[in-house]
């Protein structure tokens, strides 16, 4: 995994981004990682400039760059809001697609902001499911408009 360097980081910035390298280093079969802002901007990124490979030499992610991932769990994230506003289901909480070679996990942080995960197809859903509630149970609180921006930034030079 390439992280973007942390240097010059506030501390919840700093933990934001530990927490993040750990659930993709620790949790079995998580490929990437991203958190998107309610405006559909990426905060934060397992895999900020490229996309690695897998052993068989097949991308691990998204094609292209976590930007794509970005790209994808902010639209999933605006389909199932729509979908649940007209459904008067309240507010989405988790949304997973399974597909034949991956999975996309999206989850609501407090903020409005969205963690998403690309995972492998024969990931565990409830391990992955348990560690994305970890995440924002611990990141929602912290993810204040200047710690938004701070991310924002910290992404922009990372690419």
């Amino acid at each position: 995994m390439t992280a973007p360097s942390t240097f010059g980081l506030s501390t919840e910035a700093r933990n934001l981004h530990w927490l993040l390298s750990n659930l993709v280093e620790e949790v079995p079969g998580v490929h990437s990682v991203t958190v998107v802002s309610s405006d559909g901007l990426m905060l934060l990124s397992s895999d900020p400039g490229h996309l690695s490979a897998s052993e068989e030499g097949k991308p691990s992610g998204p094609r292209g760059s976590s930007a794509d991932l970005a790209t994808i769990v902010s639209g999933i994230g605006s389909l199932t809001a729509g979908a649940a506003k007209l459904m008067e289901g309240g507010g989405v909480k988790q949304t997973m697609v399974a597909m034949e070679e991956g999975s996309v996990f999206v989850m609501s942080i407090s903020d409005g902001s969205l963690l998403g995960v690309h995972a492998a197809p024969d990931c565990d859903m409830s391990v992955i499911a348990y560690h994305m509630a970890l995440f924002v149970g611990r990141a929602g609180h912290v993810l204040t408009p200047e710690l938004r921006s701070e991310l924002r930034k910290s992404m922009e030079s990372a690419q």
